[in-house]
């Protein structure tokens, strides 16, 4: 069973290599002084296995066989946002569409408050 070890340990290693802060914790974008910071939930799941047996009707052919499986998810959940009033958090309750409008509407924000500046 050394192959199921092998393959389960492989399957491992490459789950680990995705799952860093950075597959959390996206990349911060910066827009007219306040850092936005989006936040993921990461679903994933996966399994492996294997046999091996001998041909009933000879018993010199042992067959050995191995596999394995993963699929995953990722949600927005969140935003950070820091600015020079602190930091925020918004959460995200429907998905990717509000992360959009979330982020449109900080980037509004922003604006209206450069715009008072200059008036």
């Amino acid at each position: 069973m050394d192959h199921v070890e092998n393959l389960l340990k492989a399957t491992l290693v490459e789950v680990e290599r995705l799952l860093s802060t950075r597959t959390v914790v996206g990349e911060p974008v910066i827009v007219e002084g306040q850092t936005i910071i989006p936040l993921i939930a990461v679903g994933f799941g996966f399994g492996a296995g294997g046999g091996s047996g001998r041909d009933q009707k000879t018993t010199s052919v042992e067959a050995l066989g191995a596999g394995s499986g993963a699929g995953g998810g990722v949600k927005p959940v969140a935003i950070i946002i820091v600015n020079k009033d602190g930091v925020r958090l918004e959460n995200i309750r429907r998905g990717a569409a509000n992360l959009v409008e979330k982020v449109g509407d900080a980037v509004g924000k922003i604006m209206d408050k450069r715009g008072e500046k200059s008036a």
